[in-house]
């Protein structure tokens, strides 16, 4: 039975699916967004966090370029800390602490009254293709349901197997079916398909709990927030506690060992290295006498507490007996327990830089069927999807970002370039150019692009040029105003930095790393004028872009430079039908990778593995001499 005819299909309801069917349908696109279950859409499967290291700095790019995850943590955060603030400002990254409940269901009731956007619950089993294109979907209850593009993102629900010791069944998530039969399929299309594992801690009753033993973890005073719209500014934050694993708490981890599925090899699939279970942790870091545990609430109005670090797939017994070990929880009851769960991926080295599959035109991939971990990898990569497949059925060039514009650009890259061996977590160290990627100035970096595609709306972009007029304005106040002695001596005093003898610019104070906007505030009339003239939602996000900029104008010049001259030859085209083979100044594993992956550019053949810098500069010359 055929059921409708679509523009795009998403399939998958996770925070790539949610993104790429809101992205697709706003850019005018006919979408049907297919899920297992409505009432799931957009889960916090594991911690119920949004942002951290890097991961912060994507969600506000994915704000930046108009898609939703940051809306969604403003409107549903219950904490809220900016992390490395010691260190300079290319490391600042936001992250919150969410409502699991009600971040679901904010995303659904946005998809709901998205126009041009239908949902279906179903499960998709097998993709529909007329001479290697994609036509459609065909569904668990029957249905035939046709499209122009699909967008896959399944999660970790592709044959997913779920560990608990030596308990084992198929599931998606715990307590929800596994997708199985797309994979076979999509085999049987040509694709490569592999397994990796990721997992989850028990989840413990908060009134079990003894918290006066645990250290408080506050969230920041000065509370800030993911969106570069007017979101609500979170009142009143809950707090999360730290905990301690101990030796005891380690041999009674060991006791499972024998029965532990990593241990013995019943899970095929690789881990993430980066988020180890507690198993792997006392394995590999054995000198270590104890781990540190966050222990974070799962929602406002929930007693529910997620223990993280302490992921296991060991038996429920030894799970019960190790927690009963920790300080603070000797008395603990849990909820659900901790499990690992073993699914399909498709290595990603099999896409273009749209997330398009090389194999099957207009079928798209986005989010941990990519091999990537994390709810900000797979939503940025989802939007990206939702982006293209739209782009490419109206005619438009395709949407395609380098490494210097943004974190998102850097994760599509390593993806397709250099593929995963292990689930692909992004950190502020795999961006060559982290100083030009800042939180602080994804939109400026980011918003005009979208608004050019039409997704950013010209609200958005008009909100960036008042930014810009704005910031503009402190930053050449700072440069003109001068202070006395007199004035600044007693704050310098204050904040225990050296005197002055004599009528200084603000900016040479400014450039002290004591010293910030707000300290001259407090000296300064002529700054305070200026710094009034700011419309109140604004106010924060200039002082903060324009501090930046005064105190690190040289550092991010410098990496500015360095960008354009590798910029030089990232843009070289290289022929799609080339003959690497015939090259022989080539190193044979290069011209084996080259002619695999068929790079459209220099810059991206630079990244991909095995292809070393002098098979790069063979490239170019041969390039040169052919220009010549």
């Amino acid at each position: 039975m055929i059921f409708g005819s679509y523009d795009i299909i998403v399939v998958g309801a996770g925070h790539a699916g949610a993104e790429a069917a809101a992205a697709a349908a706003n850019l005018g696109m006919d979408t049907l967004l297919i899920t297992q279950n409505l009432d799931t859409i957009c889960q916090m499967s594991c911690n119920p966090a949004m942002g951290g290291v890097a991961k912060g700095q994507i969600v506000r790019e994915i704000d930046a370029l108009g898609g939703f995850s940051g809306i969604v943590t403003d409107n549903t955060m219950i904490q809220f800390r900016t992390l490395n603030l010691s260190k300079g400002p290319a490391m600042w990254s936001p992250r919150a602490q969410c409502d699991k409940m009600r971040f679901s269901r904010f995303w659904r009731n946005i998809l709901e009254n998205t126009p041009n956007l239908s949902l279906w619950q179903d499960e998709v089993v097998a993709v529909t293709t007329e001479n290697s294109c994609v036509t459609g979907v065909e569904t668990k209850l029957g249905l035939t349901i046709l499209a122009k593009a699909v967008i896959l993102t399944n999660g970790t629900f592709l044959n997913g197997r779920v560990y608990i010791g030596e308990t084992t069944f198929s599931a998606g998530r715990i307590g929800e079916q596994p997708a199985i039969g797309l994979s076979d399929q999509l085999k049987d299309l040509g694709f490569e398909v592999a397994k990796l594992k990721t997992g989850t801690p028990v989840r413990v009753d908060g009134r079990t709990i003894d918290f006066s033993v645990l250290t408080e973890q506050r969230g920041d005073e000065k509370v800030g927030k993911f969106s570069f719209t007017d979101t609500p500014r979170l009142a009143e934050q809950k707090s999360c506690f730290l905990a301690y694993t101990s030796e005891r708490t380690h041999d009674i981890l060991r006791t499972g060992f024998d029965k532990s599925p990593m241990f013995t090899g019943r899970i095929q699939g690789v881990g993430p290295r980066y988020c180890p279970s507690i198993e792997d942790k006392i394995e590999r870091f054995s000198g270590k006498d104890r781990h540190q545990l966050f222990i974070e609430p799962e929602g406002r109005s929930t007693n529910s507490f997620y223990v993280n670090g302490f992921s296991s797939s060991l038996p429920l017994s030894v799970q019960i007996d190790a927690l009963h070990s920790i300080k603070g929880f000797e008395k603990a009851r849990i909820y659900k327990p901790g499990y690992a769960i073993e699914y399909d991926y498709f290595p990603p080295t099999q896409l273009s830089y749209t997330l398009e599959s090389k194999c099957v035109e207009n079928l798209y991939f986005a989010g941990q069927i990519n091999g990537t971990t994390g709810y900000e990898e797979a939503a940025s990569q989802g939007l990206v999807a939702g982006i293209n497949a739209a782009l490419k059925l109206k005619g438009r060039p395709s949407f395609v970002m380098n490494r210097t514009q943004s974190y998102i650009a850097v994760l599509i890259d390593d993806l397709v370039t250099k593929g995963v061996d292990e689930p692909y977590r992004m950190f502020t160290s795999r961006a060559e150019y982290r100083i030009l990627l800042r939180q602080d100035n994804a939109d400026v970096r980011l918003t005009p692009l979208s608004n050019q595609l039409g997704l950013a709306s010209d609200e958005r972009m008009r909100r960036v040029e008042e930014k810009l007029h704005f910031s503009k304005q402190i930053m050449d106040c700072i440069s003109s105003t001068a202070i006395a002695p007199a004035d600044a001596n007693p704050m310098l005093l204050e904040t225990s930095t050296p005197e002055i003898d004599q009528k200084v610019k603000l900016q040479n104070l400014l450039l002290r790393p004591q010293l910030h906007i707000s300290n001259l505030l407090s000296v300064s009339p002529t700054l305070q004028q200026c710094i009034s003239q700011i419309p109140t939602n604004l106010h924060d996000e200039c002082v903060e872009y324009a501090e930046v900029l005064v105190k690190y104008q040289n550092y991010i010049d410098k990496e500015q430079d360095v960008a354009n001259k590798i910029l030089k030859y990232e843009d070289v085209p290289l022929k799609e039908d080339f003959d690497y083979y015939a090259l022989q100044s080539l190193s044979y594993e290069a011209r084996e990778k080259l002619s695999k992956m068929r790079p459209k550019t220099v810059g991206q053949a630079s990244r991909i593995s095995g292809v070393s810098p002098a098979d790069i500069s063979v490239l170019i010359i041969y390039i040169s001499r052919g220009e010549k």
